[in-house]
C-alpha cells in the first residue's frame, strides 16, 4: 500500500478545501442577488453590510476603494490595504482643491458610508462636515466611530431629495455613491443644488466604458449584470456622460468639470479586499460562520469588479469643478 508523504497529502487536502469554498462560494453567488428595486433596497443592502460587521472588521473605517502611488516602474506601490484607503482621501482633496479650502469651511459627504472620509476632512483639514447616507445603520455606526468635538456629524439622507437649502455649503464630496443612483441627472442637479457660488465639487465613481468607445460584446453584458444585480446598482453612467450630466444641470451654473481616469491606481483594491481576509482571518472567523459565508458570498463579485476595471469595461472616474460665482 502506498502512504502519501506529508507535505502531498497536506497538499491536496488544501486543493479540496479551495475547490470546495469555490463551489459553495458560487453557489451562494447565484442564489443570493440584491437586485435594485427601489432606493429601499439600497438601504437594506447597506443596513446589512453595516451591521454584520464584515467590511468594517476587513477595510476598517472606509468602504470605497484604495489609491496606490506608481513606483519607478510604473507598478503600484505595495501599499497597506487601509493605508491606501486614507491615502485615495488625501489624494481627492488635493486633486480637487478641497485641501485649500479655509479651516471651518462647510461640506457635504454625500453616500458618507460609516463616516471615514468625513473624519478625515475634519480632523486633517479643519472642515465642517456634513455626511448623509440613506441607510440608517451607517449613520449610526458613523455618529458612533466619531470622537466628540470632531466638527462633522451625520443624518439619514435620500441623496435624490436633499433636506438641505439651496447654496447652501462650500464643497459637496461624493465617493462611489452615483451607481446607487436610478436617476443620474437628478443625482447631479442635487450636488451643484446646495453648492454655494464659488464652492467646489469632488466626486468619484465606478463608471461603465461609455457606449461610444464600443458596445459590450457578449460576455460584457453578462458580467455588467452581475455587477448591478449583486450590489444594488440601478446603472453605472460613463465618465463622459456624468460629466455632462453635472455641466447640463439647470442648477451648474455654467460650471466646468475636469475628469480623470483613476483605474490604475485604484485597481489594486479589488485583490487586496480579497487578502485582508487571508491576513485577518480572527476579523472574519471572530463573527462566527455566517461571516465565513458572507465573504465567500462577495468574492465572485469582487474578482468580476476586478477583470472589469483591468478590461476597460469599467473605468475609476473623477470628477472636479468650482461652481461660478455670482457676478
Amino acid at each position: 500500500m502506498t502512504v502519501l508523504s506529508w507535505p502531498l497529502a497536506a497538499t491536496i487536502g488544501a486543493g479540496a478545501l479551495g475547490c470546495l469554498a469555490v463551489a459553495l462560494s458560487a453557489r451562494l453567488w447565484l442564489k443570493r442577488r440584491r437586485r435594485y428595486e427601489s432606493s429601499a433596497s439600497v438601504a437594506d443592502a447597506y443596513d446589512r453590510w453595516t451591521n454584520d460587521q464584515l467590511l468594517e472588521r476587513l477595510w476598517g473605517d472606509h468602504i470605497h476603494l484604495g489609491y496606490y502611488r506608481q513606483s519607478g516602474s510604473g507598478r503600484s506601490r505595495h501599499q497597506d490595504f487601509r493605508v491606501a484607503k486614507e491615502t485615495f482621501v488625501h489624494e481627492l482633496a488635493r486633486w480637487s482643491g478641497l485641501d485649500q479650502l479655509p479651516r471651518g469651511s462647510t461640506v457635504l459627504d454625500v453616500g458618507c458610508g460609516i463616516g471615514g472620509s468625513a473624519r478625515i476632512l475634519a480632523k486633517d483639514y479643519g472642515l465642517n462636515v456634513l455626511g448623509i447616507s440613506i441607510s440608517p445603520a451607517q449613520i449610526a455606526r458613523a455618529t458612533a466611530l466619531t470622537p466628540a468635538g470632531l466638527s462633522c456629524r451625520f443624518a439619514v439622507m435620500d441623496a435624490l431629495a436633499m433636506e438641505i437649502a439651496d447654496a447652501s455649503v462650500d464643497a459637496v464630496w461624493s465617493v462611489e455613491a452615483c451607481p446607487h443612483m436610478p436617476d443620474k441627472q437628478r443625482y447631479a442637479d442635487e450636488l451643484l443644488r446646495v453648492l454655494k457660488p464659488g464652492g467646489l465639487l469632488a466626486v468619484a465613481d465606478w463608471n461603465r466604458r461609455d457606449p461610444a468607445d464600443g458596445a459590450m460584446d457578449r460576455r460584457e453584458r453578462w458580467v455588467m449584470r452581475q455587477l448591478l444585480e449583486q450590489w444594488a446598482h440601478p446603472e453605472f453612467a460613463s465618465i463622459r456622460g456624468l460629466q455632462k450630466h453635472l455641466e447640463q444641470s439647470q442648477q451648474a451654473g455654467g460650471i466646468s468639470i475636469e475628469t480623470g481616469d483613476w483605474t490604475s491606481a485604484t485597481l489594486p483594491s479589488w485583490i487586496e479586499s480579497i487578502f485582508e481576509g487571508v491576513r485577518r482571518p480572527g476579523a472574519i472567523l471572530g463573527l462566527g460562520p455566517a461571516a465565513v459565508l458572507q465573504g465567500l458570498r462577495e468574492t465572485p463579485t469582487i474578482l468580476l469588479m476586478r477583470w472589469s476595471f483591468a478590461t476597460g469595461l469599467m473605468q475609476f472616474g473623477v470628477f472636479r469643478g468650482r461652481k461660478p460665482s455670482k457676478p
